[in-house]
């Protein structure tokens, strides 16, 4: 297969680019091999609901859609969503390289379908849902977009239980709701708005504010806000790496402090994210990733 008509690589590259570690070196291979495969995966479920797919429609074609309609998202979803049933099916055998390497994982860890399912529900919904009116129906999505991923990485470690799993669900939202700020820009070009209305009407911002080139002072309050309400959730999760121990201790503190990396970030930028989205300096992705180790768990 060509590297034009198998574009996996392509996506797994977009791990180096995130706000956390997906699978550095110092953990056990076959971790890294699981997180690797439950990543592409997400990634390309986020890929298509973003529209972001390389041009030519190899995915589509690997998915068996027809060519006319590899611009359809719903109709990607719809065949991915099938690709994924093949996947956990007794001998299945998935059309798409991504969830091909996805079937060892989900025999060694025995995992279940229901947090691939929930990450393409959360796209679905993204081609219907294009605004959020209270921060409670933010936080829903966030459980269906984000909040699987962390269940998944404790399940393919082999450390879940209900306890870690709610402080994964929470750093999880947290970390989902700074890339939102991070992304105000792009995801207003995409026609989405990620803030709740409820909040934008107390702090008074309009869609045209977030429009500008950088943020007016109310745009600023609101960002501030709302970046504490998810250092509060990192502060509510922060237990979950005291809890665990070893190489996966670091991993999840990498999770964490990268969460307040971002935050931080936002915070130095003065909360202005339409000038650009504030990343953090790998200095700061250090530093935080080493506070979260010195954390105790509860």
């Amino acid at each position: 297969m060509t590297a034009t008509s198998d574009p996996s690589a392509a996506t797994l590259a977009k791990a180096a680019h995130e706000n956390f570690p997906v699978a550095p070196r110092f953990l056990p291979r076959a971790w890294r091999d699981d997180l690797m495969a439950v990543y592409g995966f997400a990634r390309l479920v986020d890929d298509i609901g973003d529209g972001d797919l390389p041009p030519g429609g190899a995915d589509a074609t690997l998915l068996g859609v027809d060519r006319e309609r590899s611009d359809d998202r719903l109709a990607l979803l719809d065949a991915l969503a099938a690709d994924l049933d093949r996947a956990f099916a007794p001998g299945g055998a998935p059309r798409h390289p991504l969830l091909l390497a996805l079937v060892p994982t989900v025999r060694r860890a025995g995992l279940t379908p229901e947090p691939f399912r929930d990450l393409v529900e959360a796209n679905r919904l993204d081609q219907r849902v294009r605004r959020y009116e209270t921060q409670s129906q933010l936080l829903r999505y966030c459980e269906l977009s984000a909040n699987p991923v962390g269940r998944l990485v404790l399940a393919v470690t082999g450390t879940a239980t209900p306890e870690r799993v709610r402080r994964s669900d929470a750093i999880c939202t947290a970390l989902q709701l700074v890339e939102h700020l991070q992304d105000v820009s792009e995801d207003l070009a995409r026609g989405r708005v990620y803030l709740p209305a409820t909040a934008m009407l107390r702090f008074r911002v309009t869609e045209r504010d977030l429009a500008r080139p950088t943020a007016n002072a109310s745009v600023r309050t609101l960002v501030a806000y709302q970046t504490e309400r998810a250092r509060r959730l990192l502060d509510e999760g922060a237990p979950l790496v005291g809890s665990v121990h070893g190489r996966l201790r670091l991993l999840l503190a990498g999770f964490l402090g990268g969460g307040y990396a971002a935050a931080h970030a936002i915070a130095q930028a003065g909360y202005d994210v339409l000038a650009g989205p504030p990343r953090a300096s790998r200095g700061r992705l250090v530093y935080a990733a080493a506070t979260a180790l010195r954390r105790r768990g509860t």
